[in-house]
């Protein structure tokens, strides 16, 4: 969905910040990501302001986007990074980001992703299995250091979202049962080179009602007093990310306000430090795909496509999860048509929109793909040979180019 304060029709045309996309695309060629880094840094400061009479820690959850001038631009207002692999702790890393600052998930840690996390220097790591605590303590041990430790508990709390996205039901393979709490405690009782310091959860992403955070939270506070009653001092609790963003006009996503409305008379109550872990929230509506139209084409039962030079090798979200996202002209249009607008890769599944009433654009004319600051670029894929594509960043009206296109060549340089 559009912020008018970052992106808007200047003369007819669709700008970020006032830069218009069509000579965006004229210069760096389409599909084109832009980013406008006001409006992330604008959504962060939302986050920061509903939570503000809370002692808190935010850390963005760089897989939503993690580009490193993203990643900068959100570490320069005082943001943390939550990573899920030593590939996304080394962009962090690369961005600046403070190792003390950054704590690191993941349900599938390799014994490098945890000893390269410990060398750096990292603030926690989040424990996600009794067998993975294991080799954290071991990878501690041959290091000779500490490791500062939180649990992922999974809740069983069956958010309302899409099932690849929900991540708190005890059916999904996230967290720590809390059937295993006795052994895990006993467990810390054992180690010597781990720290018990958080406890953490995930509900899953674009959760639109409060209650499922509230229950959820009231279950790890069950935990909370559990561990306190045998004897670990827990400075901190994670309660993750997920807050939802508005993609479709006609849903509203539920305001943040009212999610820190919730939560913060519980979470005070606690005595600890609460971690947040937006990703979405702050990335997607900061960013746009732009797209140009190949062709347009009627078959023989009326039915009308626009095919466009993006596909799901560049935003796979429609494809994956059968998510909306608003398409409209970067030139402002008076008709309009009802139309699939598909991409060039060879795959039913390569669609944007379908029956979709859209602008009537033409050969050669542009669409903007909305809310496409999180999990398009980051997702982006080279099948069919496709060219992962650039992505530039606005601020006040200066453009940046912070990933250059592929070529050819990066198809095949690791090939041997």
């Amino acid at each position: 969905m559009l912020d008018s304060r970052f992106f808007s029709y200047k003369d007819t045309v669709l700008s970020c910040e006032g830069v218009a996309l069509d000579a965006l695309a004229a210069e760096y060629s389409t599909p084109l990501f832009v980013v406008s880094r006001n409006a992330l840094v604008e959504q962060y400061r939302a986050f920061e302001e509903a939570f503000s009479s809370l002692s808190h820690f935010t850390c963005y959850s760089v897989k939503a986007n993690f580009n490193i001038h993203v990643i900068k631009a959100l570490s320069d207002q005082g943001c943390g990074c939550d990573v899920n692999s030593g590939g996304e702790l080394f962009r962090a890393l690369k961005a600046g980001v403070d190792p003390q600052k950054i704590i690191m998930a993941g349900v599938g840690k390799s014994d490098q992703d945890i000893e390269y996390a410990l060398q750096s220097g990292i603030f926690m790591l989040k424990a996600e299995s009794l067998s993975e605590l294991r080799h954290i303590e071991a990878v501690a041990r041959r290091l000779g250091v500490t490791a500062s430790v939180g649990v992922r508990i999974n809740p069983n709390v069956t958010a309302e979202t899409h099932p690849y996205i929900t991540t708190g039901d005890s059916k999904e393979k996230f967290g720590i049962d809390e059937g295993s709490l006795d052994e895990m405690f006993d467990l810390f009782k054992s180690m010597k080179h781990v720290n018990f310091m958080c406890l953490d959860m995930h509900i899953g992403s674009q959760i639109f009602d409060t209650e499922f955070y509230h229950a959820a939270t009231e279950k790890l506070l069950d935990v909370l007093d559990a561990a306190r009653a045998k004897g670990f001092s827990i400075d901190y609790l994670d309660i993750g990310g997920g807050f939802p963003v508005t993609y479709e006009p006609q849903k509203p996503a539920t305001p943040i306000e009212q999610f820190a409305s919730v939560l913060i008379p519980v979470l005070k109550k606690t005595g600890t430090t609460i971690i947040f872990e937006p990703g979405r929230f702050i990335a997607a509506n900061s960013g746009v795909m732009v797209t140009k139209v190949l062709y347009r084409k009627r078959n023989h039962i009326g039915k009308e496509f626009v095919i466009v030079d993006a596909g799901m090798t560049e935003l796979i979200r429609p494809a994956l999860y059968q998510s909306y996202h608003e398409i409209i002209g970067v030139k402002q249009q008076e008709a309009t048509i009802v139309a699939d607008v598909v991409g060039p890769v060879c795959e039913s599944g390569d669609f944007f929109a379908r029956g979709r009433t859209i602008d009537a654009v033409g050969e050669g004319e542009y669409l903007a793909i909305l809310s496409a600051g999180a999990y398009g670029a980051v997702m982006s894929n080279n099948y069919n040979g496709r060219l992962r594509p650039a992505e530039v960043m606005v601020d006040n009206g200066r453009t940046s180019l912070i990933r250059k296109r592929d070529t050819f060549e990066q198809l095949i340089e690791n090939e041997v």
